[in-house]
């Protein structure tokens, strides 16, 4: 499933609708998008406070499903997974974290970069933050000694939800948004990089990936909340 440069709150919308309406029979759900400038913030922060700190983003803004800081988008392809609990029984919060996130660091390395955990780097210390960019947390990933992404993830008893963000192009909007795959010396088109990412997630996880869109149901049910 795609969506190429939509509004935080469409985007946001979707996101929401694919997890809402999940039944745990059905197979996973991938989905890649693109951004308009914009920003999101976690769950327990207010879009008012960060609208009012940068006015360039003209309420561009929306509140994630998921924790974490505040992230800027725009230069950025983000993926949202949905799938049945099942898929990852027995494994922590973290260790099934760790899991979904192994395409992505697998991602990075077929780019050539030195990509590990933050976790798993000495010279990194864990820390907080409000913007996802800034701080460092255990599963992280740090590529060529930086910061690149940022993930979150959301669970409930019969369905796991993880979107994140990879960063492509290098931004001086502001210094919260962090580094990118061009500070590192990788250029990719958006087309590219989600080729690059299918890829990966398709071997990482031995499967096949196919294209789909919203059904009847979650296109009424994503009007409704972008109406509401």
């Amino acid at each position: 499933m795609y969506s190429y440069n939509q509004s935080a709150k469409l985007n946001m919308s979707i996101d929401k609708t694919v997890s809402t309406l999940f039944n745990e029979g059905e197979a996973p759900i991938l989905r890649f998008y693109t951004w308009e400038k914009s920003f999101t913030v976690g769950i327990s922060q207010k879009t008012e406070t960060y609208a009012k700190r940068y006015p360039q983003y003209n309420n561009n803004c929306a509140k994630r499903m998921t924790g974490g800081g505040a992230l800027f988008h725009g230069n950025d392809i983000s993926y949202s997974l949905v799938l049945p609990t099942s898929y990852l029984q027995g494994l922590s919060v973290k260790e099934s974290y760790e899991n979904i996130c192994t395409f992505l660091l697998n991602f990075y390395k077929s780019l050539g970069l030195d990509a590990h955990y933050a976790k798993d780097c000495e010279d990194i210390t864990l820390s907080k933050s409000e913007f996802c960019q800034v701080g460092f947390e255990a599963y992280d990933i740090i590529a060529n000694g930086l910061k690149i992404g940022g993930n979150a993830q959301k669970r409930s008893k019969n369905m796991i939800f993880q979107h994140g963000s990879i960063p492509l192009y290098s931004t001086s909007s502001n210094k919260e948004s962090g580094s990118s795959l061009e500070d590192l010396g990788v250029n990719l088109s958006y087309e590219e990089a989600i080729e690059k990412l299918k890829d990966s997630f398709e071997k990482t996880f031995n499967t096949k990936l196919n294209t789909s869109s919203l059904n009847d149901k979650e296109t009424e049910y994503l009007e409704q909340l972008l109406q509401d």
